[in-house]
């Protein structure tokens, strides 16, 4: 009998944190939005699922199970892909399960690629959608069982760069919603981030951003680097110092920025493991998650 019971509370817990059908991200207009044909595309390689042409942006919830009445923290997830597709699956569901694990909330966004033919300014879609979803994850924060003090953000390669851009730009409302919604995430959880828009950056993911002619002004705005201030979310940040697609300079300029500005940092350099690894570092026994589930401790 206690074999059944136990077998009977282990689908009870699991099912408890599967994920919920896919919501409309804006509940109303899309701002910065271009009609159109909905051409989104997926497709699994390797056992990763990309997403392209994703204009109508999602998010999916990922609740942790239910633990006693303690609210608990959330993290926004914005997968990779150099702004030219979403690496969905192991930047994003399969991190939103594994936080789940640890009692922690997640909703994986689906944000909306830069494309000229849907949005007005595409430079700025992906940061609105950014921001979006931290409003709405503040709103729903009783509804969710959230702690809203520690509602964060998190990203991976050009997805880190857009959750550094959230914890960077959160003083302006980029949406134009203007509802006075705090804005600022409570952290920000960054893995083998782009942050830097200079000659160290990832330039495919500068290039899809902000296109072929790149002024001074939009290379500043979003080398977040440089936009680091005293009220910047404390950062956990892990890179592969033999990334070759996106170097690691980009953690340690961003580490010394919130340094020297005395934000909390957190910086977790790998000896080997490239790029785009996710969950698992192949080249090391380190799991890095670890370090991340203890650094949740201190929130």
């Amino acid at each position: 009998m206690m074999k059944y019971l136990l077998t009977f509370g282990l689908m009870i817990t699991l099912l408890s944190a599967q994920a919920q059908a896919s919501q409309a991200l804006y509940p109303g207009e899309i701002p910065n939005y271009i009609d159109g044909p909905n051409v989104e595309s997926s497709a699994t390689t390797g056992g990763i699922l990309r997403i392209s042409n994703v204009s109508n942006p999602v998010y999916t919830l990922y609740l942790a199970p239910e633990s006693g009445n303690a609210k608990k923290p959330m993290v926004i997830i914005f997968p990779g892909g150099g702004y030219r597709i979403l690496a969905a699956s192991h930047e994003g569901s399969d991190i939103a399960r594994k936080l789940n694990e640890i009692g922690v909330h997640a909703m994986v966004v689906h944000y909306r690629l830069p494309d000229s033919t849907r949005q007005v300014e595409k430079q700025y879609a992906p940061l609105q959608d950014a921001q979006q979803a931290i409003r709405v994850a503040r709103q729903q924060a009783n509804a969710w069982n959230v702690d809203s003090t520690k509602i964060g953000v998190m990203g991976f390669s050009a997805g880190g760069h857009l959750a550094a851009s959230a914890a960077t730009h959160h003083s302006i409302d980029y949406t134009k919603m203007n509802d006075g919604q705090n804005l600022r995430p409570d952290f920000q959880l960054l893995i083998y981030p782009v942050v830097s828009f200079r000659a160290y950056s990832h330039q495919g993911s500068v290039s899809s951003l902000l296109g072929k002619n790149k002024s001074e002004e939009l290379l500043h705005l979003f080398s977040n680097e440089e936009q680091v201030n005293a009220n910047t979310p404390r950062a956990f940040l892990v890179h592969a110092s033999d990334d070759g697609a996106v170097s690691v300079a980009n953690s340690l300029n961003y580490a010394a920025a919130l340094a020297n500005n005395k934000v909390l940092v957190d910086l977790h350099i790998m000896a080997k493991g490239g790029h785009g690894f996710g969950l698992v570092n192949k080249s090391t026994d380190e799991y890095w998650f670890d370090r991340l589930a203890t650094w949740f401790k201190t929130l």
